[in-house]
């Protein structure tokens, strides 16, 4: 996680994405290079990711090679202890309980009935991005899912306002697996980067070493490519109209 920013989220907002990745250094280079971060060490094995200056992201050594190598998003809660009661009785897991980080907040990871992974995250000092929907940020999150009324159902219910903000502005998609992945690909959400143009950002990938799962398509929300960095991590970039 990262510092103290002036941002508060409320409960089932996107706050934070991180990665998972065997290198952390070879992390830095590909992201350093692909949307302008820099970076600082942060709690434990984790580096913080700044974009002028702003927490953005952070990056953390896998500490089992079994784990999948991944980006991961947290929604925002003023208490992990309840929300991680509501997720069981809901029909989801608590893989990791809630555990303090130091002064930054508390963090917990969990899965949805189908089994797409999400963290939580309670905070203290930290209360999230201090920038977003920017060029070279996070811009939006999409799950995929096998069955998407149960999940709107699931997340309707877990997080009350969370399809919706105020204003009705969504939180983050609903989509069905097929749409964009192969039939078997498991349910999980896709943390989306805010890019200027998706094409050359993809050449900028190809050439990090990364690779494209899904040429660009057209959403409602902007022009959207599906590619992994150079250690096999999944993410979208996003061009917005």
């Amino acid at each position: 996680m990262a510092e103290n920013s002036s941002s508060t989220y409320p409960e089932g907002a996107p706050c934070w994405v991180d990665a998972q990745l065997p290198d952390v250094e070879a992390g830095k280079r590909f992201y350093g290079e692909l949307f302008g971060w820099t970076f600082e060490a942060a709690h434990g094995d984790s580096v913080w990711a700044r974009l002028d200056g702003e927490p953005v992201a952070a990056l953390a050594r896998k500490t089992d090679g079994r784990l999948p190598t991944v980006w991961t998003v947290h929604f925002a809660t003023p208490d992990a202890e309840a929300l991680s009661r509501r997720i069981r009785a809901a029909g989801g897991q608590v893989v990791t309980a809630p555990l303090q980080i130091g002064e930054l907040g508390v963090a917990a990871l969990a899965t949805d009935p189908e089994g797409a992974v999400f963290g939580l995250w309670q905070p203290g000092s930290h209360p999230g991005f201090g920038r977003s929907r920017d060029e070279g940020t996070f811009a939006w999150v999409e799950l995929y899912a096998r069955d998407t009324a149960a999940a709107n159902t699931f997340y309707g219910d877990l997080f009350h306002d969370a399809l919706f903000g105020s204003g009705a502005e969504p939180r983050f998609g609903r989509a069905p697996v097929i749409d964009v992945f192969p039939a078997e690909m498991p349910p999980h959400f896709l943390v989306h980067f805010r890019v200027g143009d998706c094409a050359e950002a993809l050449g900028r990938v190809q050439r990090l070493g990364g690779r494209v799962q899904a040429d660009p398509f057209t959403t409602s929300y902007g022009t959207v490519a599906v590619v992994t960095d150079d250690q096999g991590a999944s993410f979208a970039v996003l061009e917005r109209p």
